[in-house]
């Protein structure tokens, strides 16, 4: 089903954020302005840059989804055992944007890849195996596809992933 702008409207969807923030400055609701200083993703570095330094050959934009009354969590409003397998053509270069659609955090996980998080100004920042994304916010991070196989790509948090928010990314 779409919605009058077009978005899929899934029963396992009950929030859309149409503006979500890039800040990575942001540590989160409860934790800013609490007069005690937080480290956040623009606080990290990584010393000697990207593993790859190659722009991406494309984008892939997936919304982390949920409905809290019926606890199903997901990809672009699906549970698990509705999605397809995401495909990433071996040693592309590759942006992932998340948008999170929910009010809970999601700390999300790709196996056998590097996250390499980029700032709101599409800048190397950081190297991470799980990257947060806030609620209604937006995160991207840059990935090499140099690991052929089928790998896990969840939310960290155990009740999330089981509850549907899990795919599985194909690299060939």
């Amino acid at each position: 089903m779409k919605d009058m702008k077009g978005l899929d409207t899934e029963p396992g969807v009950d929030a859309r954020v149409m503006s979500p923030s890039t800040s990575l400055a942001d540590p989160g609701p409860r934790l800013r302005d609490n007069g005690r200083r937080v480290l956040t993703y623009a606080d990290l570095h990584t010393i000697g840059g990207p593993l790859d330094p190659r722009p991406p050959s494309r984008e892939i934009v997936l919304r982390l989804t949920g409905n809290m009354q019926r606890f199903v969590w997901g990809f672009n409003g699906k549970k698990f055992s509705e999605q397809e397998k995401v495909y990433f053509k071996y040693g592309e270069r590759l942006r992932v944007t998340l948008i999170n659609d929910t009010m809970m955090n999601h700390p999300i996980h790709l196996h056998g890849m590097f996250s390499e998080v980029e700032s709101e100004e599409g800048v190397f920042q950081v190297r991470k195996h799980t990257v947060n994304v806030q609620p209604s916010k937006q995160i991207s991070f840059l990935v090499t596809a140099d690991a052929p196989g089928q790998w896990a790509f969840h939310c960290h948090l155990l009740y999330h992933m089981e509850a549907g928010m899990f795919r599985t990314v194909v690299v060939a």
